[in-house]
């Protein structure tokens, strides 16, 4: 099992628009065979802080997450250019 923890902080005045894109991206992700769990989180206190949490069987479910189709429009095309900063970490089961 592989978890991925991404932070996004997005461009002022882009925040509604970044949540909305990962709101309807969400299920595309969910719907992958290797993918296990894809939540998306925003900070109720400073909304421009979102946290996605992914987890999937294997390193090959992740890799193949990132060459689909929707990842490459929605959060290579359209997501990331609206960041200020992205930051991500990659975690795998203990025991």
């Amino acid at each position: 099992m592989v978890a991925l923890v991404a932070r996004y902080l997005v461009r002022e005045g882009m925040a509604d628009e970044v949540a909305r894109e990962l709101r309807d991206f969400a299920p595309f992700a969910r719907a992958e065979p290797g993918c296990s769990q894809y939540v998306v989180h925003r900070d109720p206190a400073e909304p421009r802080r979102i946290l996605l949490y992914e987890q999937y069987l294997d390193e090959r479910a992740l890799e193949a997450h990132r060459e689909t189709e929707h990842f490459k429009s929605v959060i290579e095309g359209r997501v990331l250019p609206l960041l200020e900063r992205r930051e991500r970490e990659i975690y795998t089961v203990i025991g």
